[in-house]
């Protein structure tokens, strides 16, 4: 079946202008990465395409601190493993002007090179960006480049140019020996840091491509390194994964894809206060509010792991839960409900999240976009599902 999805790259979209399509990796059926490559000639980087951020980035040449190009390979890191291993034992000499520790999670990344693009833009200095995730951040400066949605191989991509991006010179170390090599926001303007418009609304007014996109994530279990994830189609609908539309819900803040739900269920557990939610492709479980998370919990037969808050599940356990948006109930089924961590270690998948008030209670993030393909209609400001084919 993923074989077969993987060879049909047509775009079928009504629409006026063609969708581009992007092929999707999978990691663990907890990281979805898209190929992307910026710059003339193109420089390759494998992203998250974000639906929870608005700003592009990847890591710089100067993130891994200045430091030779033969230094930057794992056996020339400080100490003996550098004594005995790096071919450079002036690599193993710590520089004044080098962070504590010397290794840099930008290690064993591609890097993008200004200097080799002929169409690259400085941009003004002194801007800098800082972006904040849950899981991690990244800084740096930012530059004007054209930016390829899709890898350098792949037919029917979108090519955009004019993109301003973040130069990335220093990232959390959650990053490192991760397949993370940058992310692409796929959000609204309003959550954009330094006011930088978001790559994708660039497209769109440029008239490149229509004001939609559709997302189809594919499971493939815990054993997943890479292969065949899924589909992005920007500019349209996906008719080769994804049946008819459900439904569209309009959006009730255009920064998130932000959405109201009425209800969810599990188990014998049902509660109708109804909340505010995100639709979001760079989250690997659904974040939900703690209280109800652990009621859910319960529902299921689930045991909450303080250490590293998670709730261990039966990895054969048949659950489901019911997410009640507009007039339609969306069911989660156990395939992608249920998440393997490791040998005969399973979760459910979803985890207790917090909030002050503002900004959205839950977040669904790649299990409900597994169970369902997603629309995301800008110029609409709406979401729609569809069940995949």
């Amino acid at each position: 079946m993923e074989q077969t999805k993987a060879r049909i790259w047509t775009a079928n979209d009504n629409d006026s202008k063609s969708a581009r399509l992007s092929q999707i990796h999978d990691y663990e059926d907890l990281e979805y990465l898209g190929d992307i490559t910026i710059g003339t000639p193109p420089q390759s980087f494998r992203v998250v395409l974000d639906t929870g951020s608005a700003n592009l980035w990847v890591p710089d040449i100067k993130c891994v601190q200045g430091r030779k190009e033969i230094c930057r390979q794992s056996r020339c890191d400080y100490g003996m493993v550098c004594e005995v291993l790096c071919p450079d034992k002036s690599c193993c000499e710590k520089k004044e002007t080098e962070d504590d520790g010397g290794e840099s999670p930008c290690r064993d990344k591609n890097l993008f090179n200004s200097v080799k693009s002929k169409t690259y833009v400085k941009v003004d200095p002194k801007v800098m960006f800082n972006i904040t995730y849950g899981t991690g951040f990244a800084s740096g400066f930012l530059g004007n480049d054209t930016l390829r949605f899709g890898g350098s191989d792949e037919d029917e991509t979108l090519i955009v140019p004019g993109i301003v991006f973040g130069q990335a010179v220093k990232i959390a170390d959650f990053f490192a020996d991760n397949p993370v090599g940058g992310i692409l926001g796929l959000g609204f303007a309003k959550l954009a840091v330094e006011e930088v418009k978001p790559p994708l609304q660039q497209a769109i007014d440029l008239g490149l491509v229509d004001p939609i996109f559709t997302v189809f994530l594919e499971h493939n279990g815990f054993s997943a390194q890479g292969e065949f994830g899924g589909t992005f189609t920007y500019g349209g609908l996906d008719y080769v994964n994804c049946g008819e539309v459900i439904a569209y819900e309009k959006l009730t803040v255009a920064a998130y894809w932000q959405f109201y739900m009425k209800a969810f269920s599990a188990g014998y557990l049902t509660i109708k206060k109804g909340w505010e939610v995100i639709s979001d492709t760079g989250t690997s479980l659904l974040g939900v509010p703690a209280a109800i998370a652990g009621m859910a919990a319960d529902a299921l037969g689930c045991n909450f792991n303080r250490l590293y808050e998670i709730y261990e599940i039966d990895c054969v356990a048949n659950v489901t839960v019911d997410l009640t948006i507009g007039d339609h109930v969306y069911t989660l089924e156990g395939e992608n409900l249920v998440v393997q961590l490791g040998d005969d270690f399973c979760v459910v998948a979803m985890f207790p999240m917090g909030s002050g008030g503002f900004g959205p209670q839950w977040i669904l993030g790649d299990p409900f976009i597994r169970q369902y393909c997603n629309i995301y209609d800008i110029g609409n400001k709406q979401i729609g599902f569809a069940k995949p084919i």
